[in-house]
């Protein structure tokens, strides 16, 4: 999900936007406007950066132990060979 903040953020544009006789509705109006806002952005197959940044840490672990197996399956295939 989206930081809360840059959803508030959002929410507090869309309102100052408004007219002012609509701004008097104000907090209810914000409130409603956060609500959709976070329903709609929940529908969207999206992840937050501090996500994406762990599972691109992940990958590179994962990567890094790939190519050491890699590496001890050559050395055992010669190993094997010469034998």
């Amino acid at each position: 999900m989206l930081n809360p903040k840059n959803l508030e953020s959002l929410a507090q544009q869309l309102h100052n936007a408004l007219p002012q006789p609509l701004k008097n509705v104000g907090n209810d109006l914000e409130e409603r406007f956060r609500q959709i806002l976070q329903a709609q952005l929940a529908k969207l197959d999206i992840v937050t950066r501090e996500e994406f940044d762990v599972q691109s840490q992940v990958l590179l672990r994962t990567r890094e132990k790939l190519n050491e197996l890699e590496k001890r399956l050559e050395e055992l295939e010669k190993h094997q060979s010469k034998d």
